[in-house]
């Protein structure tokens, strides 16, 4: 069975995860803002833990993106020492992709198939992508490209199709919201569906050169500068 460890910092919380066949173990924090300084340690504890380094790992999954701008730059450069340092591939998966396959297949919440994943992407905008996870043991369909849009854009594009279920911080937006699907908004990517998510990508021969893969940001760093600008001139 492949060894694979997965890594996410695309929104406020880190998350940690490691597969080894049917086991796997995830730590998980929110920890907006510390992202630098808890990323590491979270992998370093979580592989103490199994008992394995780096170097006995087959891959490395991670949240590729959309999500927090400095967020993603940070765990592409964790991934990026920790492979280059061990010589190992990389898997990059949709956060939007990881948040529907962890909420088609949560215990605690009724049957869902279809999924439209929503993150708040400030600036009066949200990132979404709408899948069909038809199981847990196949990678979920993208019926759409992930996208950055406004929150109305969704209610445009699909009002009267199939069914579905929302997830994410997105549908706080009453625009987005009145497309009367039923919705969770508190939730955030997690490792554990990005490991198992990247065993199904090795197996299906999608790993990558680290060199060969960027985060998918889906706004341009111009538009990330004009955020921070307006943040800095709000009142403290």
């Amino acid at each position: 069975m492949a060894k694979l460890l997965a890594l996410d910092t695309s929104s406020d919380a880190c998350s940690v995860a490691y597969c080894d066949g049917d086991l796997i173990l995830e730590r998980f924090e929110l920890a907006a803002k510390s992202h630098t300084q808890r990323a590491l340690p979270m992998v370093a504890e979580l592989l103490a833990e199994v008992g394995e380094s780096v170097n006995n790992l087959d891959a490395i999954a991670f949240g590729a993106g959309p999500g927090s701008f400095t967020g993603l730059r940070i765990g592409m450069g964790v991934v990026q020492g920790l492979a280059f340092g061990a010589d190992l591939p990389v898997l990059p998966v949709s956060t939007l992709m990881a948040m529907a396959y962890g909420r088609a297949f949560d215990e605690q919440l009724p049957p869902a198939r279809c999924i439209l994943s929503a993150l708040d992407a400030r600036m009066g905008e949200i990132y979404w992508g709408l899948y069909d996870c038809p199981s847990r043991s196949q990678i979920p369909t993208a019926l759409c490209p992930d996208r950055v849009t406004a929150p109305d854009a969704p209610v445009n594009l699909l009002t009267g199709q199939r069914p579905f279920t929302g997830v994410g911080s997105g549908w706080q937006y009453a625009s987005l919201a009145a497309l009367g699907a039923d919705f969770v908004v508190d939730v955030y990517p997690h490792a554990q569906d990005i490991v198992r998510l990247g065993a199904m990508q090795l197996a299906a021969g999608g790993a990558m050169a680290v060199d060969q893969v960027q985060p998918v940001y889906l706004r341009n760093e111009i538009s990330w500068q004009k955020r921070q600008r307006i943040r800095s001139a709000e009142p403290q």
